[in-house]
């Protein structure tokens, strides 16, 4: 008796493989803005590191270079909020976590690679245009991350009842914005004391 063949699997579909085609010429952004920096980061460079066309790019990436920036920033935000999240499931009470996550994502600005980048003075205007334009998106994807934990503080009365996960989110997406800009040089006990003292109460009450 000859042995079963197994079903073939079927290809992919047009979604699935633009998808791919997107995912790839993210990657491929990322790794030239890291090679020539974002200034001089052109399309064609992006599309010969992927081994597209810049056709092809531009079909998938129909915004251009703000849209690629935009894309390499998103990418690399999800993967540190799956590891803060992480991170913060093991943090004793709400208030530590605002505080760690506070501190996390001020000390992964400053030093990702991928991140910092972005934050040199050549590079400055080409982030803020690409952030700028879909801050919607970025703070959207912060709230889709935050909400589970933040319902769940809220119905136990760990946090004020009168505030929003989206008002609380651009809230410390402003904290830790200007944490960055000023750089006042803090330890890292001074800034938990700081944050403790005048951020936390904002969410949690009095």
């Amino acid at each position: 008796m000859s042995a079963a063949v197994p079903p073939a699997v079927p290809p992919a579909g047009p979604a699935a493989t633009a998808d791919r085609t997107r995912e790839r010429i993210i990657d491929a952004a990322g790794e030239c803005f890291a090679r020539f920096g974002v200034a001089k980061t052109t399309v064609e460079d992006i599309a010969a590191q992927a081994g597209l066309s810049r056709a092809t790019v531009y079909r998938a990436v129909p915004g251009g270079r703000d849209e690629l920036i935009l894309g390499v920033v998103l990418r690399d935000l999800r993967r540190f909020l799956d590891l803060l999240a992480e991170r913060l499931r093991r943090e004793r009470s709400v208030p530590d976590a605002i505080v760690e996550g506070i501190v996390g994502a001020v000390a992964f600005v400053r030093e990702d690679p991928t991140i910092a980048r972005f934050l040199v003075p050549e590079a400055a205007g080409h982030m803020q245009a690409a952030v700028a334009a879909a801050a919607e998106q970025v703070l959207s994807l912060c709230c889709e991350y935050v909400r589970p934990s933040f319902e769940i503080a809220q119905r136990h009365r760990m946090l004020r009842a009168d505030i929003e996960v989206e008002g609380s989110v651009e809230f410390l997406f402003r904290i830790i914005t200007s944490l960055i800009a000023m750089d006042r040089q803090r330890d890292a006990g001074g800034l938990r004391a700081f944050l403790r003292t005048y951020v936390v109460p904002v969410l949690t009450g009095p």
